[in-house]
């Protein structure tokens, strides 16, 4: 959970900014959206695994270099 105080002489603006940066670093709006549809565990392992081959596939063309 993420929690905010608000520092002293701080505009709601600026606040607002932060708090919104703090939002995107801890991930919870990535996680948001994995979770606004339901993924077949079958999809979950074939987006797993087609994101391996491409770092695989990466790491060798960058290691022939």
């Amino acid at each position: 959970m993420v929690k905010l105080t608000l520092r002293e002489k701080e505009s709601i603006q600026d606040a607002v900014r932060r708090f919104r940066k703090l939002v995107e670093r801890s991930g919870i709006k990535k996680e948001m959206r994995r979770r606004e549809n339901y993924e077949k565990p079958s999809e979950t392992k074939r987006r797993a695994r087609l994101r391996a081959e491409r770092r695989s596939s990466r790491a060798a063309r960058l290691a022939i270099r």
